[in-house]
């Protein structure tokens, strides 16, 4: 006999055992995260740009009615109306929410910037202000740079690209790991892509369903942009992630209210290839992108960060961006002590809400060479956990979304 119960007894169950039950989600996954095997297909062994992005029927069903439209705002599809996100909606209390305006796209593509007060910033938006610390008290702050002195913050968005094998190939020859934020419509295109970058050991963040400026969305197309993303991640990897970058970096306090009720911080950066405008964008062309590649590098010498790194924006969205880093890798090697993921170099040892996946510190990483688990590419147990990684471990293990989503697994059962 199965037993329904509604969200308010659920609410108010976690709310008497002290969790903060921010949000009520489902994610759930087949795949053990800890013994990746990747099926061995010429989708995911040639190094031939148009057999990797071949269509493949991958292992995992997908039921379309539960997933929103690829490439669509995530609310499409009917997901709106979905039983699952009415659950995940009416779980938050939407009377906290900034009241922060919705923003507007402007005759020229970009935001509309007019009339804001820059001065103030009264919102935190980042795409006005670079503002990364919130005005509103409860929200989690940015992260957007690493403290770790003469350190090269690694992290690629816009992926899984379907023909990035020779690009992870080469990373995985360079023992280099990366934070890759991935959009959720290329995971559920291209899931073994996905898969491949868990295996490799990588810190896998979210990059939103479909790469929608955010403070343009309304705060259902906020929560299921975020939302649908860490649900495909996990069907794919079997990890969710706690991290997350919003597209061009674009949010405010509304935006980060919501994200923080799913338990995710936003990892930005602080200096920024334009690698993907490279020949589409008016005055960005192959050579001013290596030359901001040649700037970057030189201030790992010249003192620039000798006292905290950085966090530096590239893609892996096409073979020209990868091919961008393969090109400047080995003098970024040069310049720059270290080259971590941005995980590793906040100290964050566990990026994901499940526990079985720990990431060294960045002292393990660079000054004890730590092995990998086998399957996982990360390390096992690893300690040393500073203040910056124990509010994640805090949140990994009091996670209000997963102590609700066992709730629902405990009550249901007679």
């Amino acid at each position: 006999m199965i037993k329904q119960y509604p969200t308010a007894i659920l609410l108010a169950l976690s709310a008497m055992l002290g969790v903060n039950a921010s949000a009520v989600t489902n994610y759930t996954s087949s795949v053990d995260p800890t013994t990746v095997e990747m099926p061995d297909i010429p989708q995911t062994t040639s190094l031939d740009t148009a057999t990797q992005c071949q269509y493949y029927q991958s292992k995992f069903v997908v039921k379309q009615d539960e997933w929103p439209t690829i490439w669509g705002i995530a609310t499409s599809n009917g997901m709106n109306t979905s039983q699952e996100f009415q659950n995940l909606y009416n779980s938050i209390d939407w009377s906290k929410v900034p009241n922060v305006p919705i923003r507007t796209i402007g005759a020229n593509g970009g935001l509309d910037l007019v009339g804001y007060d820059t001065t103030n910033d009264p919102y935190c938006w980042w795409s006005a202000t670079q503002c990364v610390t919130p005005k509103t008290e409860g929200i989690n702050p940015d992260i957007r740079n690493c403290p770790e002195p003469e350190t090269w913050g690694l992290t690629f968005d816009d992926g899984p690209n379907c023909s990035h094998n020779a690009f992870y190939d080469y990373l995985e020859e360079n023992k280099q790991r990366a934070s890759m934020f991935y959009v959720g419509s290329n995971v559920m295109n291209w899931p073994y892509g996905a898969l491949r970058g868990l295996k490799d050991g990588h810190h896998l963040a979210s990059h939103t369903w479909s790469h929608k400026m955010m403070t343009t969305l309304t705060n259902q197309e906020v929560l299921a942009e975020l939302y649908y993303t860490s649900k495909a991640i996990k069907f794919v990897t079997g990890v969710t992630p706690l991290y997350w970058r919003p597209a061009l970096g674009d949010l405010d306090d509304r935006v980060r209210w919501i994200a923080t009720q799913l338990n995710m911080t936003a990892m930005l950066w602080n200096l920024d290839t334009n690698d993907w405008a490279a020949g589409s964008t008016p005055g960005v062309t192959v050579d001013t992108v290596n030359q901001k590649y040649e700037s970057y590098i030189q201030m790992g010498t010249n003192g620039t960060f000798a006292t905290s790194g950085n966090i530096v924006l590239t893609h892996e969205i096409n073979n020209m961006t990868m091919d961008f880093f393969v090109k400047h890798y080995p003098e970024i090697k040069k310049a720059y002590k270290h080259v971590v993921d941005a995980a590793t170099c906040m100290n964050i040892t566990h990026p994901y809400v499940e526990s079985t996946i720990t990431f060294p510190t960045f002292d393990q990483s660079v000054n004890q060479n730590a092995s990998t688990a086998t399957g996982s590419g990360v390390v096992p147990g690893a300690s040393g956990t500073t203040s910056t990684n124990a509010g994640a471990s805090v949140r990994s293990l009091l996670n209000g979304p997963l102590f609700i989503a066992a709730l629902f697994g405990l009550l249901a059962l007679v």
